[in-house]
């Protein structure tokens, strides 16, 4: 017995330890994405431009599994699946418009953070299913917070870009309803994501409907390749890779629960690097929606 516990431990311990890393590289790729959608416009790069790196990035490097997602479309319910493409370009076009009215820190939080409230939402609309009291009293401090956002940050332009960040969360939450329910595997479905992305990116601007600067070969070159790193293999594949593995090792309550730390995270990092300062109304509503989203996740389910 005591040479079967001694033997167990280590194991336990790399366990442990590799799912913290994972969390880690979660949180701060979450952080990376949405500090590098808010400084676009400083990139050189048009909204256009930063979709088209952002998707076209991962379809290239999952180009050899793009037979077997293809084949696996054939079963997949369309229903759902037209969810699932809602992460594409649909949510990113709503993220960075949002990013682009208000700051690092509430693109950071207002995204994730009222990604629980919808679905709980749309799932009472749907199945009328219960809701235990602790996650009524989550959802309620993620209400106060987003609230708290809105009537302390002021001005319209906030108040519009709060808005799309608020259907950015929702576009999020229809899209994992989606993914609950299509029968694809994980890389069929960032496969088919990407690739109907990449593809619409480019359309719209080659036909002139949105500008971009890429085409045009406007934008340095390490520009784009800082900016292909971190949309496209960071966002688009390893923050994905790296969830997986928290999950697996660390639990899906830890793991959803710490990922709230990116917005923490991100406000943090936008002081010194884009100059945004953390205002009062700002640490409210993270206090509020972050112990909300916390809450929420660690709360037993019905």
């Amino acid at each position: 017995m005591t040479t079967f516990a001694l033997a167990s431990r280590p194991a336990l311990s790399r366990r442990t330890l590799v799912g913290t890393a994972a969390l880690l590289g979660v949180i701060a790729l979450w952080s990376a994405f949405a500090l590098s959608t808010r400084a676009l416009e400083a990139t050189g790069l048009t909204t256009a431009d930063a979709a088209i790196l952002r998707f076209t990035v991962p379809a290239v490097v999952l180009a050899p599994w793009v037979p077997r997602a293809l084949r696996a479309l054939r079963g997949a319910g369309s229903g759902a699946l037209a969810l699932v493409l809602l992460a594409g370009i649909p949510h990113f076009l709503l993220f960075a418009g949002g990013a682009e009215l208000t700051s690092a820190g509430l693109t950071g939080l207002l995204v994730p953070g009222t990604v629980p409230l919808f679905v709980t939402l749309l799932l009472f609309l749907r199945h009328r299913a219960p809701v235990s009291r602790r996650r009524l009293t989550a959802l309620a401090a993620i209400v106060i917070g987003v609230a708290a956002s809105a009537i302390l940050r002021g001005g319209a332009a906030d108040l519009g870009g709060i808005a799309i960040l608020l259907a950015a969360g929702l576009v999020w939450a229809l899209y994992t309803l989606g993914l609950a329910s299509v029968r694809l595997d994980l890389v069929s479905v960032i496969v088919v994501i990407s690739i109907t992305s990449a593809v619409a990116a480019l359309a719209l601007a080659v036909t002139g409907v949105m500008p971009s600067h890429l085409l045009e070969g406007a934008v340095p070159w390490p520009q784009i390749g800082t900016y292909a790193l971190v949309q496209g293999v960071g966002t688009g594949l390893l923050s994905t890779a790296c969830y997986v593995v928290a999950v697996k090792n660390l639990g899906s309550s830890l793991a959803s629960s710490a990922g709230a730390l990116s917005p923490v995270l991100t406000a943090v990092v936008a002081v010194p690097l884009l100059g945004e300062p953390i205002t009062a109304g700002l640490a409210i509503a993270l206090a509020l929606i972050v112990s909300g989203v916390a809450l929420f996740h660690l709360a037993p389910r019905r």
